[in-house]
């Protein structure tokens, strides 16, 4: 049957390919693929899962920056954060032992503290930004020394370390598995999920989005800003609780030097994920491939001394410079 005059033929859509957006998982395969060449256990159960497991702690953080980068804003105070309340879980537990016991009744004190102490400490970040109207950089660089300086006076410029026998209680939360699975990767997996379900398919979602586009168009829209973005803020509090929390069994133990330069990682996974550190868009499961790749490339480096552990960082920084001039040029190119 062939068409009339006047008449046309439709057109079938076909689906277009992100190219942009197979990036980090073409890094991640040719990563997996690398490791695999210099080292035939790599690609084992066991080390793949004890890599995503190491993961879990700057995955919940990044997770929260995701949300809080696509809104526009910037949280540098996340690692001194979760050193601060993991301290804190430590003295809470330690001083509930002597009349609540050690068993799950005292850690699931601590837990909640962790959390709440998490979230806190977010909504204070976000009430300066949004009530205050500072800048998010100058609010978080701020409160970064402050966390820090915290943990410091509480560890008495030594070590907060976990009672035993709670300690015992605790441990499974990290080295425990269900269904053979290691509890971090789903505690990890879960998270990522709804996160990325919030982000994509909720209001809420939507107008962090259109935040971080443009906040005088969505003040326009009648989307109510300030809130909106403190509530990413609390929200990263949240999770920076919930990496504490995963913590606390790992190690045991608290200090001036715990979780120092978290902000650093969790921002790399983040812009390695396809996030737009501007804002306006934003990717959890590019976060998650994120986490894992800065995880693979230590992995790869330490177990093949390529170079010195004592370097990581510095490559971790190097990759943030690359990312954002990818991001910038792409942007520049359309």
């Amino acid at each position: 049957m062939t068409a009339t005059a006047g008449e046309t033929t439709p057109q079938v859509r076909r689906p277009r390919v992100r190219l942009g957006a197979l990036g980090p998982v073409l890094a991640l395969v040719l990563l997996m693929i690398l490791g695999t060449a210099l080292n035939g256990s790599f690609l084992s159960l066991g080390n793949l899962s004890n890599i995503v497991a190491r993961s879990s702690f700057i995955g919940l953080i990044a997770i929260g920056a995701t949300f809080v980068i696509t809104s526009g804003g910037l949280d540098l105070s996340v690692g001194s954060m979760a050193a601060f309340s993991a301290g804190m879980m430590i003295i809470i537990i330690n001083g509930a032992v002597p009349s609540l016991g050690t068993g799950w009744t005292v850690v699931g004190l601590g837990i909640v503290a962790g959390l709440a102490i998490g979230s806190v400490a977010g909504a204070a970040n976000g009430f300066l930004v949004t009530a205050g109207r500072i800048e998010p950089f100058i609010v978080t660089l701020g409160t970064l020394g402050i966390f820090r300086a915290l943990i410091t006076f509480l560890a008495n410029g030594g070590t907060l370390n976990l009672n035993m026998a709670a300690a015992d209680t605790y441990s499974p939360l990290y080295s425990g598995k269900i269904f053979d699975i290691p509890v971090p990767i789903i505690i990890f997996a879960v998270v990522a999920i709804v996160a990325e379900i919030v982000l994509r398919r909720t209001t809420f979602g939507r107008h962090i989005a259109a935040i971080g586009s443009n906040e005088q168009v969505a003040r326009y829209s009648a989307i109510k800003v300030d809130r909106v973005r403190l509530m990413t803020y609390v929200l990263q509090g949240f999770l920076v609780g919930g990496a504490a929390v995963l913590y606390v069994p790992k190690f045991g133990s608290a200090n001036s030097s715990t979780a120092v330069l978290w902000e650093l990682q969790a921002i790399a996974a983040v812009i390695i994920g396809g996030t737009m550190l501007k804002g306006g868009f934003g990717r959890i499961w590019g976060t998650v491939v994120g986490v894992i790749i800065l995880e693979l490339i230590g992995n790869i480096l330490n177990l093949q001394s390529l170079i010195s552990p004592y370097l990581n960082q510095a490559f971790q920084g190097a990759i943030i410079v690359v990312a954002v001039l990818l991001q910038r040029g792409r942007k520049m190119a359309n």
